[in-house]
């Protein structure tokens, strides 16, 4: 067992992880983030993404003791405290960018990172970008 402490959405917390535990089950087992989702469990499908340091990972590949001293940004971090979408969440829903709604966390969280990167990215570019984020349902 390793002893572990991070931030997430801004906030300080700890925790103690076996050394194969997976970032994804930290985050939703032992903090109770269900926003992000575990697909595939072998990172094919992007369901998982979270940043890391403001990198998008895909959070099922990712073992939880290497995010020690790390920030993560999950998808319950990214709406205001109130519960008001962010202006990509909003987005999604205005333009009808989900389906089912299981791919879409990690959808946005992808998308965020190209948007930081690149504010008017052409659609080739964003179609490149979320390449590793799959939807299932359509």
């Amino acid at each position: 067992m390793a002893s572990i402490s991070m931030t997430v959405n801004g906030r300080a917390v700890v925790g103690t992880v076996e050394g194969r535990e997976l970032l994804s089950g930290f985050l939703r087992d032992h903090l109770s983030l269900t926003g992000t989702h575990v697909g595939c469990d072998t990172g094919q499908c992007g369901a998982c993404v979270v940043h890391v340091d403001g990198v998008a990972v895909k959070s099922c590949n990712m073992l939880a003791a290497e995010a020690d001293g790390c920030s993560v940004a999950t998808i319950e971090g990214q709406a205001a405290p109130d519960g008001t979408l962010n202006a990509l969440q909003q987005a999604f829903q205005d333009h009808h960018g989900l389906q089912c709604g299981f791919c879409t966390p990690g959808m946005v969280m992808s998308a965020a990172v190209l948007l930081k990167e690149n504010p008017t990215p052409s659609e080739a570019e964003v179609r490149a970008h979320l390449e590793g984020n799959l939807c299932r349902c359509t």
